[in-house]
């Protein structure tokens, strides 16, 4: 795909499409690297060209991050910034559309440090405002990336660019002569799929592969979605582009067993490679990795559900972004090519009633509440993966990467 107006047609997908901006709206964009900068300024234009009312652009650069881990005091690890949680609030209270950007060009700048420093590292009062205030879903939100040269020198050994937007406008159907109706096509895919499960009700989900038997319990409300999601005033968007997953909260009390990650986890400015987590009574006890378990480990100490799962996805081995071959090294991608679970906070939106629960309940109702939420990807053509029903009984949902349920 060469690059004739293919910044433009992205970032206007993004406003129009996947984050679905209204008129008026307020439309507020979260660089993770300063190297995000041309996305950012073709997203605020792509947005007052569509009516926003304003837009507001912020940038982290992780390099401020590595000397705080590195030399600042331990209490300012997780200390929030009075303005930031103000921030949330209005963000919240004015239902604006955000839009997040991933392609970290330096996924391992992080990883000489202490690594339960660097898995504790995340301002907690700030997230758990954010979860209080976003629990209803006021926001319409998106979550896309930008190719850059550090990136692709982390995917192929050298910076080239062009072949990752190849691969990204693939995975993300920017490739399509219409992307929006590839899009609208898809989702109901994803929609068939969240449906069949529903109406089995299933009890939990079992995974088996090499160096994995995980039973993960599913609650009585538990309710799977995909494709896309809604606000509370009833707007449509796509949350995360990619996306070919299908995914619930679990019962957080009821994981047991042994689970080995199939893909390489880029977590907070490391790479966690061969990670292998055991779960008893619902909680990670042990945990290992060839690099980078000291990060996990510091992740799961951050609070008392940091070590449960709050997510669990089901991803088949004909997605987009499996079509493509490459490992990504980032979630957002690596996640759309194979099934996965995340430890730590739980959608309240996939469990029924669950948008009304406050979030210092949701666990004593089952579903887990964090400050943490970490996928990482468990399947693969070796994996299979069967729902249970209440009485015991074992049911295809994919095997060898194929989805299997009707």
């Amino acid at each position: 795909m060469t690059d004739n107006g293919r910044l433009e047609r992205y970032a206007g997908l993004a406003v129009r499409s996947w984050v679905c901006m209204a008129e008026g709206q307020e439309l507020d964009i979260y660089a993770t690297s300063l190297a995000h900068y041309p996305l950012v300024r073709a997203l605020a234009r792509a947005g007052y060209a569509n009516g926003a009312r304003y837009v507001e652009a912020h940038y982290e650069d992780p390099h401020i991050r590595r000397s705080m881990i590195e030399l600042a005091p331990d209490e300012t690890l997780t200390w929030s910034a009075p303005w930031m949680i103000k921030r949330a609030e209005d963000r919240a209270a004015n239902k604006s559309a955000l839009i997040a950007i991933t392609g970290d060009p330096e996924p391992e700048l992080l990883a000489d440090l202490d690594g339960e420093r660097v898995g504790r590292a995340r301002p907690v009062e700030l997230i758990k405002r954010i979860g209080e205030v976003t629990s209803d879903q006021p926001n319409n939100w998106c979550v896309i990336s930008w190719p850059n040269e550090g990136w692709a020198t982390t995917i192929f050994g050298e910076p080239d660019v062009e072949r990752l937007w190849d691969a990204v406008a693939h995975a993300v159907r920017l490739d399509e002569p219409d992307p929006v109706a590839a899009w609208a096509e898809h989702s109901q895919k994803l929609g068939a799929r969240a449906s069949a499960l529903n109406e089995r009700h299933f009890d939990a989900v079992r995974f088996r592969g090499p160096g994995t038997d995980l039973t993960i319990g599913l609650l009585p409300g538990s309710e799977w979605a995909g494709g896309g999601d809604t606000t509370n005033w009833g707007q449509r968007f796509i949350a995360n582009v990619p996306t070919e997953e299908v995914f619930t909260t679990p019962d957080w009390r009821r994981t047991e067993g042994v689970v080995r990650s199939t893909r390489p986890l880029s977590l907070h400015g490391t790479m966690v490679r061969d990670l292998e987590v055991r779960f008893e009574g619902g909680r990670a006890v042990e945990v290992n990795a060839s690099t980078g378990a000291d990060v996990v480990r510091g992740e799961m100490a951050a609070d008392d559900g940091a070590a449960c799962l709050g997510e669990v996805a089901l991803v088949t081995g004909d997605s987009r972004v499996a079509d493509t071959g490459i490992t990504f090294f980032d979630t957002l991608f690596d996640e759309n090519v194979t099934c996965h679970i995340a430890y730590g906070f739980a959608y309240p939106d996939r469990v029924e009633g669950g948008r009304k629960v406050p979030p210092d309940d949701r666990r004593e109702q089952g579903f887990n509440y964090s400050v943490v939420h970490t996928d990482f990807m468990i399947g693969g053509p070796e994996v299979q993966v069967v729902g249970v029903t209440e009485d015991g009984e074992e049911i295809p949902i994919i095997q060898e990467d194929e989805w299997r349920l009707t």
